[in-house]
């Protein structure tokens, strides 16, 4: 098999070493991604200057830097690697659940890959602070790619991992309303500084991805490009 690695947090990130190295033991794998942290960047693509990539040593894996953003890298990967079995998003260093799915460059990169014929799979993690070495996740990481890889199976899947792991649960996206908050702050020298966060007003509902990271099980998403609201559709004709 051959894969195509990518991630948003840029091309030093250990999750996308991990992942990479994972790859590996089914096939042949190529990292296209990013030379600078994308995080949040949702699904941006260059258009207003020219792109370049570089090879670079990133243990014994075959590795490119790109300086542009996570949908730019697969498309450039893509091209450039030619026909791969699978592209693999991640592992972020944080979650991509719920809203989040609308804003993350994780989830863009595996969306892209998609939009351009290819079965993709974003990785998540959800992080604490501590030291980061995905031995917990590893072999659900294996059991994934195994899964995903033959046979019918969904074209795009969001995965997301607790600290501790405890099985693997299909969910649906949780979309929760959140309060929106502007923070504001001053940085040593006197500058005033804007901080956007966000909290979710409402506990998840059973089943959805936020629900079962927070029941300590990997959750497992199928995603559609399409986003029609067809409820709506029906009704206005």
């Amino acid at each position: 098999m051959r894969f195509l690695v990518s991630n948003d947090d840029g091309i030093f990130s250990p999750g996308l070493v991990a992942l990479a190295g994972i790859a590996s033991q089914f096939g042949e794998v190529v990292i296209f991604a990013s030379e600078n942290d994308n995080s949040a960047v949702g699904h941006a693509i260059t258009i207003q200057r020219p792109l370049n990539y570089h090879r670079m040593p990133l243990g014994g894996l075959n590795a490119y830097r790109v300086n542009g953003t996570p949908a730019d890298c697969v498309a450039m990967g893509l091209y450039f690697s030619g026909k791969v079995d699978l592209v693999l998003s991640g592992i972020n260093l944080g979650s991509n659940l719920g809203n989040d799915i609308w804003h993350s460059g994780t989830v863009a990169a595996a969306k892209q890959a998609v939009l351009l014929g290819f079965p993709a799979i974003a990785f998540s993690m959800v992080t604490n602070g501590e030291t980061l070495n995905f031995e917990k996740q590893t072999p659900y990481i294996i059991e994934i790619i195994r899964t995903l890889s033959t046979g019918e199976r969904p074209r795009l899947v969001n995965v997301n991992f607790p600290p501790e792991p405890r099985g693997i649960l299909w969910t649906h996206q949780s979309i929760r309303a959140y309060n929106g908050i502007v923070i504001e702050s001053q940085d040593p020298m006197g500058t005033r500084n804007i901080w956007f966060s966000a909290v979710p007003l409402s506990a998840p509902d059973e089943n959805s991805d936020c629900w079962a990271v927070d029941h300590s099980f990997v959750s497992l998403t199928p995603l559609s490009l399409n986003r029609t609201d067809v409820t709506w559709l029906k009704k206005m004709r």
